[in-house]
């Protein structure tokens, strides 16, 4: 699976179904990491402790990460704004 394919299929989980869920004030900015094949998805400030689990569970899982609320995961040297409700 390519990367674009990767990111696609991410988007329509988390547009679909994922954002409901995890787009509380609680969880803005953290970050959520999907699996893209699954559907299964977790939430955690970083992203690393979803993705470790996330791949314990499927060692060749496809794995994506947004941050909430936000329209870039990171930035270099620039700003990250929040993205539209």
């Amino acid at each position: 699976m390519t990367g674009k394919e990767i990111a696609r299929r991410a988007g329509i989980l988390y547009d679909g179904v994922i954002r409901k869920r995890v787009e509380l004030e609680e969880n803005i900015g953290k970050m959520v990491v999907i699996d893209v094949e699954t559907g299964e998805y977790g939430v955690d400030e970083l992203g690393l402790e979803s993705s470790r689990k996330l791949h314990a569970k499927r060692q060749n899982a496809h794995l994506f990460g947004i941050r909430i609320g936000y329209s870039v995961a990171e930035t270099l040297g620039g700003t990250m704004e929040r993205s539209a409700k």
